[in-house]
């Protein structure tokens, strides 16, 4: 069994240190994935991983079929996921190149299946959701961080929002008042889903840019890559070290 599986965003759309053993393709009740299951070896550790956007990251975040990939990852065996994200950063101190392992969440998206407990019920069906992320892969996170000598904030609130253009500086501000640290696109029902399938989550976020209104000049994507770059190469070294923990 494969327990650790890797959720890659945007920056991350396939691991260059993973000993690629195979690839595998899933079909689900609820659609298909981003694509196949890559499983391989990383630190003589099996682990599998999915790029959330696709492998030519092709997919917008409104129209990831998180229901598919998530319930893909548990059926291969997945205990544990570790989703990497890239988010733009709010607070004053979350600047391009942060690493961020936040640990609560406010959903601002819409019109996203958001659930497995819709149809075919013997009865109504809630999940504790006070706690979105699993505190005990949070706290190895922190460890794994630790380990590999990467600089990392440790808590803050991902604000998810619907994508994919980029918020307003109004809707930051928003944000900003609702208690929010970070923001993205993809945190959304991803950590609910897992949650609803009784999987371990933690998000490890990569600050790519200063949020709307908060920077200096036009946010453009070419900006985004070189910090994506740097904080990835960060991401890799923290994966090295999480798989010696799981």
């Amino acid at each position: 069994m494969t327990a650790l599986a890797i959720i890659g965003g945007t920056g991350l759309t396939q691991l260059d240190m993973l000993a690629i053993s195979n690839r595998e393709i899933v079909h689900t009740p609820y659609g298909e994935p981003s694509g196949p299951l890559t499983h391989g070896i990383l630190n003589g550790r099996k682990i599998m991983f999915l790029p959330r956007h696709g492998y030519g990251h092709t997919i917008p975040p409104h129209k990831v079929n998180y229901r598919a990939n998530m319930w893909a990852l548990k059926e291969a065996g997945a205990v544990c996921i570790f989703a990497v994200a890239a988010v733009g950063g709010i607070r004053e101190d979350m600047d391009a190149g942060r690493i961020v392992v936040p640990d609560q969440i406010i959903d601002y998206t819409w019109s996203r299946v958001n659930t497995y407990f819709e149809e075919g019920l013997q009865q109504v069906t809630h999940v504790d959701f006070t706690y979105p992320y699993s505190k005990t892969l949070r706290e190895t996170l922190i460890k794994a961080a630790y380990a590999a000598k990467v600089n990392i904030v440790d808590g803050g609130t991902y604000g998810a929002t619907q994508g994919p253009r980029l918020e307003t500086a109004a809707e930051i501000d928003r944000l900003e008042r609702d208690g929010c640290d970070i923001v993205g696109m993809t945190g959304m029902p991803e950590a609910a889903l897992a949650r609803e399938l009784q999987l371990n989550y933690a998000t490890c976020a990569v600050v790519a840019n200063r949020a709307a209104g908060r920077g200096e000049g036009e946010i453009t994507m070419k900006d985004i890559e070189v910090q994506l770059g740097e904080g990835m190469s960060k991401v890799a070294a923290v994966l090295e070290q999480l798989v010696k923990l799981i």
